[in-house]
């Protein structure tokens, strides 16, 4: 995930950004100001991201492969199975040691601690040929998002594909995200050094119940507009409402 230090778009009014260092090692912290402290991981699956595996499935990944914010790093090693040559770095050194104990001889995965606004360390010859961001964007705020995106160019091949999972623009308001994650707002910031070739609503898998989701965010849950915003699947794990974003390197 994300850098650890507390951010802010500049309106105000967002939330301090989550120590991920504490998540993963297994402190109990809250997620808002309004959510009981916890030691849940909500992004926590033990598995692949389901929409990641559907991109894997349609031919949409090919490498080298990097993963930004790799978290426990289950995606970076189920591409890894797939045969992809693979990178993957997150802020928290223990989200990378965690992840590091699951590499295997079968799924060899380069996993490193990095920034994603500076991507210290990051690099194959010849570039990536498509990165992955599975929740980690809407993490940033809106000067660090630019600097992450530009940043990207250095380490990626001509013509690299970037496939973004992200919080749609209504659960980023609602759950008062560092930076504005509209259809607009967005289109803006790729635009520079990207662009996107897809921009469609999805749902992404949590490891969530209904009932822990309603702990994690009784403001959202309790609200009126809130109602219908998100579901489950037939496992009865949390859907939420994401965008889906393919670019290219422009």
């Amino acid at each position: 995930m994300a850098d650890q230090h507390a951010v802010r778009d500049h309106q105000g009014g967002s939330e301090p950004a989550l120590d991920f260092e504490a998540v993963y090692q297994g402190r109990e912290i809250a997620y808002g100001a309004a959510s009981p402290q916890t030691d849940l991981i909500p992004w926590r699956l033990d598995g692949p991201q389901p929409l990641l595996v559907e991109l894997e499935a349609a031919g949409d990944i090919t490498g080298p492969v990097l993963e930004c914010g790799c978290g426990l790093g289950d995606n970076a090693v189920f591409l890894a199975s797939r045969g992809h040559e693979v990178t993957a770095f997150d802020a928290a050194p223990s989200a990378i040691e965690q992840s590091r104990s699951k590499v295997t001889a079968a799924a060899p995965v380069t996993f490193t601690v990095a920034d994603a606004t500076e991507l210290n360390g990051i690099g194959v010859p010849g570039g990536f040929r498509t990165v992955v961001d599975s929740a980690m964007l809407h993490c940033l705020d809106a000067d660090q998002r630019r600097a992450y995106l530009t940043g990207l160019r250095r380490v990626c091949a001509p013509g690299a594909k970037l496939h973004v999972l992200c919080f749609s623009g209504e659960l980023a308001a609602f759950l008062k995200m560092p930076a504005a994650m509209d259809e607009d707002s967005l289109r803006a910031d790729f635009a520079e050094d990207w662009a996107i070739r897809r921009m469609e609503p999805c749902q992404y898998t949590t490891g969530l119940s209904m009932q822990q989701w309603h702990s994690l965010s009784p403001a959202l849950s309790n609200a009126p507009e809130g109602e219908g915003l998100v579901s489950v699947d037939e496992y009865d794990r949390v859907l939420l409402p994401f965008w889906r974003i393919t670019a290219e390197l422009t």
